[in-house]
């Protein structure tokens, strides 16, 4: 082969290197942007009429929270009216939905450490697989607060029209939704507003 032939096939396998780790950058760049964590909500399916629910329902306003009654993972039924008198975090969640998954710790601590002062953290998952994909995953990350099962229910219809998730509502003493949040919000954005509202009598 002629040094003008190797030339030309050096330089053809070059530019061909340069175009494959080219595109392998830009799938990298795709998959996991440009080194922010994603901590916006994991979208979940919503009919119209929810979307309509949702439009007119604006905690804003210091609306009354929804009552409901739920089962726990042990089949015991419990209710939001159970808690009266106390501050309550009502957390719409799900087993496979990251911004959720990474809440979950704080919210473990969070309520073990303001419990014994009339704080309450109910984790309302809408898990399509039920039972078989929640329990197994209470027991792996240790959640120490209760877990209800809101699938299939009309619970998130009632707040609203639960479109993405986590989707969380801060309660007060009188039962009034004080805040909501959808998405991932750090420890520091819960914890300030739950020991606000544990002040209030």
């Amino acid at each position: 082969m002629s040094k003008g032939k190797i030339r030309k096939t050096r330089t053809a396998s070059m530019t061909l290197w340069a175009v494959v780790a080219l595109a392998v950058v830009g799938v990298l760049y795709t998959a996991f942007g440009s080194g922010h964590e994603n901590t916006e909500a994991t979208p979940s399916a919503a009919s119209d009429n929810e979307m309509a629910a949702e439009a007119a329902f604006s905690p804003d306003k210091n609306i009354p929270a929804p009552d409901f009654a739920l089962k726990d993972t042990q089949g015991k039924v419990v209710k939001l009216s159970d808690f009266k008198g106390k501050v309550v975090v009502i957390d719409f969640w799900a087993t496979w939905c990251p911004p959720c998954r990474k809440e979950i710790p704080d919210f473990i601590d969070l309520y073990l450490k303001y419990k014994d002062k009339g704080f309450v953290m109910l984790g309302l998952s809408v898990d399509e697989g039920g039972l078989s994909d929640v329990i197994p995953f209470i027991k792996k990350n240790k959640i120490n607060y209760t877990i209800l099962m809101a699938t299939n229910t009309d619970v998130p219809k009632a707040y609203g029209g639960i479109r993405g998730i986590p989707t969380t509502f801060v309660v007060d003493r009188r039962g009034i939704i004080r805040e909501q949040f959808v998405g991932f919000r750090p420890k520091s954005t819960f914890e300030s507003v739950i020991t606000k509202l544990l002040e209030e009598k």
